[in-house]
Formats: C-alpha cells, structure tokens, sequence
C-alpha cells in the first residue's frame, strides 16, 4: 500500500513539475518564433524608416512610431483613469461596506471581467462615442480617449479583485492596532492597510497595465485607426491606431515572407517585451516585499 502510494505521489510530482517546466518552454518557443519572423525587418527596412512618422504598407512607408505612441498614450490614459477607480473600489469593497453587500460586489465584479472585448467594443461604438462627440463637440469620437475609457473599464474587474483580495489578506490585528492607538477608521485604511497590502496592490496595477497593452478588438473599434503621430494632449481627443489593432487589421491581407509580413511580426516582438517587463516587475515587487517581511519575522 505504501509503495502505491509513493509511486503515485512520484508521478504527480514529476506531471506538476513537467506542467510548469513546459510553460516556460512555450514562452520561450513563442519568443524565438516571433524572433524569427520579425528579425528579418531589420535587413529589409532601414532603421530611419522604421523609426519614422509615417505608416503607409502600401507605399513603403513602415514607420511604427505613430503606432507604438498611439498604444502608449492609450494605456497611459486608461492606466491614469483605472488605478484610482480600481483602488477606491477595493477599498470600499473591502473595508467599508458590509458583509452582505460585499457578497455581492465581489462576484459581480468578476462577472465584469468576463465579458468580451468585442461587446464592450460594441458598446463604445454605439453608445459611448457618438455621447463623447456630442459633450466635447468634436469631429468624431472614436479617439484615443474612448479607448482609454473602454480599457480603463476592462482592467477593472482585474485591479479590484486581486487588490480587494491583498486588502483582505491583512491581519485584522493590524487593524485593530491602529484603532485603540486612536485612529480613526480612514486613517487606519490609509495609513495602515492600504500600506501592509503594497505588494498586492501594485501587482494589481501591473497586471491591470498589461491587460491594456495587449488588448486589440475595443481598441480596433473605437479608436479610429488613423496612424497619425500623437501631438500634444489635444491630440488626446483624435482618432489613433495601436499596435494590436495594426496587426489584427492588417495581418488577414498581407503576403507571406513580405516585408510587411515581417514588420507585423516585429511589432509582435515589441508588444511581447513590454508584457514581459510589467510581468517581470510585478514578480519582483512581490518577491522584494516578500523578502522584507520575512526579515522582519526573522
């Protein structure tokens, strides 16, 4: 009986370490793969002209600038308006209001997370772009802020549920602590909770941040798609073209092995390494503050 035993918890130990080492092999895999396409861009297009203001495929104009700002300032936007939202959320959720209610905020709030990109992409389409056109009086208004709103909105449901999660896993004794020192119940969520719970709620805006980033069909239907080089804040208010949208537009038409072939996997390559870096700093936000509590358990 021991021996079965043994020699089934020896095979789901090797499965469970075989499940993680394989992960890393697909990233790895997924990261040459896209190496391999896009490495090609750098001998077929000369620097100057990638770097350039000016997307055009059909003409021989293959600068990504004006992509790569377009994806930047809408993240930006949508990172500005879903970090203070998604905080006060947790925090209310979590510290304020009461039991039965937050039993029901809470799965609602994952509920939100699971709806599709391209509803809430609808959405804006039908309903929020033709509100912001009229209340700003603009020309149009698939912008660069209606996407910001939109991703602000799909990166919600992920910032308020591992923050509230972070708030919630500070002992309760911190708490009470604080209020027979005499503070009150604010002063004890910001001065105490919300400071015990950093590492979590920072990975919760790291995470949030790269939802953003990699997000294509809302961006691809409220934006405008105007590759045009992003100007100062007014041009906040204009249409813009991301990234993920450039490839998922443009990647069904274009021939195989072209240089525009090998631009839009190059443009996948940039998209791979800022997800990889906000992971990577988000692990090791966690780690450091991990490695600060134990030593001051120790």
């Amino acid at each position: 009986m021991f021996k079965s035993r043994d020699w089934s918890e020896f095979v789901i130990t090797r499965i469970i370490k075989l499940t993680g080492y394989s992960t890393i092999i697909f990233v790895v895999l997924i990261f040459f793969f896209l190496l391999n396409e896009g490495f090609p861009t750098f001998i077929e297009v000369p620097f100057a002209s990638l770097i350039s203001d000016r997307w055009y495929p059909i003409e021989g104009y293959y600068g990504i600038l004006p992509l790569l700002i377009g994806s930047l300032v809408v993240t930006v936007g949508a990172t500005t308006i879903a970090i203070p939202v998604g905080l006060c959320t947790a925090i209310f959720i979590s510290e304020i209001s009461p039991r039965w209610l937050r039993d029901i905020l809470k799965p609602a709030v994952e509920i939100l997370g699971g709806i599709p990109s391209v509803v809430l992409g609808f959405l804006g389409i039908i309903v929020l772009s033709p509100y912001l056109r009229v209340l700003l009086n603009l020309p149009t208004g698939l912008s660069a802020f209606t996407g910001a709103v939109l991703l602000a909105a799909m990166s919600l449901p992920t910032i308020v549920s591992i923050a509230d999660d972070a708030l919630d896993a500070v002992p309760r004794s911190y708490r009470n602590a604080s209020l027979a020192l005499g503070a009150t119940d604010w002063q004890t969520i910001w001065n105490v909770t919300v400071p015990a719970a950093r590492s979590g709620i920072l990975t919760a805006f790291m995470l949030g941040i790269g939802r953003t980033i990699g997000e294509t069909m809302t961006v691809m239907m409220v934006t405008g798609n105007a590759p045009v080089l992003f100007k100062g804040f007014l041009s906040f208010l204009y249409p813009v073209r991301t990234m993920t949208a450039t490839i998922a537009a443009e990647m069904g038409e274009v021939a195989t092995g072209s240089i525009h072939y090998h631009i839009l996997f190059f443009i996948g390559i940039i998209l791979f390494l800022f997800s990889l870096v906000i992971n990577i700093t988000a692990s090791a936000v966690v780690f450091r503050q991990h490695k600060k509590v134990e030593k001051i358990l120790s």
